[in-house]
């Protein structure tokens, strides 16, 4: 179902589940445990997120859905609703490395992901849930939201409109194209760069995006952010990027 390596502190998880990555419970529950234990590794600085062949993930298992009727569609979203935050909430640098077809719930994990690479070729990707007939869960909702430009929000919400990678790449959907080939040592380069940015720092700052500007957990934080700019660790990479950047030591 998965298949996992790492390669210079880089986590590779790889998809492997027929049919098309498609997800069900199982795969949900498995990619969360995989995306948890990456987070709490510290020989990893950060994750790269592909699947196989021609596909990323196809998005709901639908054949599973319909099978396991209406005792299945609760549990079945509230892993699924596990999954994305999960993702949403990865603390490292989260890369997608979209190989193929990532569509409905496929679509909402790359969406999830800090940075998204698309292979060219044949793939394509939206989120045609309303195409199906169901709603978008709220959180898979908020993970479009902030992965899709404002001004093609509807477009592929209420449109359902399935994008190429170049319309993806054109529209914002997707941040970089590369050849079929290539894709997981660009995906796994970006990760590398990513993961050498101070790794509180980084949780601090992806935190801080995902929540309401005013609330209370804004709030909260600030005094989470106060205390690593004060952390000697702070001070020693302020010094590094001062000397690396300027030329100049600073005691």
């Amino acid at each position: 179902m998965l298949h996992t390596h790492s390669r210079d502190g880089i986590r590779i998880i790889k998809m492997r589940r027929d049919p098309a990555n498609a997800l069900d419970m199982d795969l949900c529950h498995a990619l969360a445990t995989a995306l948890h234990d990456a987070g709490r590794d510290a020989g990893d600085r950060a994750l790269v997120l592909t699947g196989t062949g021609g596909v990323f993930s196809a998005g709901v298992d639908l054949f599973r859905l319909l099978e396991g009727g209406e005792a299945y569609v609760r549990p079945f979203l509230d892993a699924l609703d596990g999954l994305f935050a999960a993702a949403g909430g990865f603390a490292k640098p989260l890369v997608a490395a979209i190989n193929g077809h990532a569509i409905a719930g496929g679509a909402v994990l790359a969406f999830a992901c800090d940075v998204r690479i698309m292979a060219t070729g044949p793939g394509t990707l939206g989120v045609p849930e309303l195409r199906v007939g169901v709603p978008f869960p709220r959180r898979a909702l908020d993970t479009v939201r902030s992965a899709v430009p404002g001004r093609h929000l509807r477009e592929a919400v209420l449109g359902g409109h399935i994008y190429s990678a170049e319309e993806a790449e054109r529209k914002g959907l997707v941040d970089e194209l590369a050849g079929p080939q290539e894709l997981l040592d660009r995906a796994t380069e970006i990760a590398g760069d990513l993961g050498r940015i101070p790794a509180r720092s980084y949780a601090l700052t992806k935190r801080c995006l995902a929540i309401p500007p005013n609330g209370a957990e804004a709030a909260a934080i600030d005094g989470e952010i106060a205390a690593v700019w004060q952390a000697e660790e702070t001070r020693a990479h302020i010094r590094a990027y001062v000397e690396r950047m300027l030329g100049k030591s600073s005691r």
